[in-house]
């Protein structure tokens, strides 16, 4: 049972170090990234659809991103819903496919966005905390059900798990914090 307690707290504790690190790579950097774009849902035929159902990405350089609809009828309404994603970045399009330049990041908005990714690990810490907390308040309430020795134990192995994806949480901060200020 504690266990099965603790197996459980180890997956969503994961879940939450993945999901933030799935919010980091929508952060825009410098660079060209795909991943920015898999929040935008284009109005597709009155449906709102996910932009990468509705095309593929290439990165050709370290500054462009293109974006070639699969149905070029739909390259105005792609166009659309990333000027209104505000990105921060201007699409143009040929017909074809759609270009993404990336402007250089300047020195107020890097800084800007690190406060961002500070603030989304954040985010990510108090959800693995959080866990902790609810974990031990179900290891407490098995209280008499099992011996104190075994439930001091689990808690304790319980803090160490806590503090390893606390640990992988700060190191994926620094990753992106690192990358945001390179030039």
């Amino acid at each position: 049972m504690l266990e099965d307690l603790l197996d459980e707290a180890m997956t969503k504790m994961d879940q939450a170090v993945t999901h933030t690190g799935g919010e980091f790579g929508t952060v825009r950097t410098g660079r060209a990234n795909p991943g920015l774009l898999h929040r935008i849902h284009v109005d597709y035929y009155g449906t709102a659809t996910p932009l990468q159902q509705l095309a593929g990405f290439s990165v050709p350089e370290a500054r462009m991103l293109i974006v070639s609809p699969y149905d070029k009828t739909s390259i105005t309404a792609i166009e659309r819903a990333i000027r209104e994603a505000d990105l921060g970045l201007n699409p143009s399009n040929d017909g074809n496919v759609i270009r993404l330049a990336f402007p250089s990041l300047t020195e107020e908005r890097r800084k800007e966005l690190i406060r961002v990714v500070r603030h989304i690990a954040e985010e990510g810490r108090v959800a693995v905390r959080n866990i902790r907390r609810h974990t031990k308040d179900d290891l407490e309430a098995l209280e008499g059900d099992v011996s104190d020795d075994d439930i001091h134990r689990a808690e304790q192995e319980l803090q160490e798990m806590t503090d390893t994806h606390i640990r992988r949480l700060d190191e994926l901060l620094l990753r992106k914090e690192e990358e945001l200020m390179e030039v």
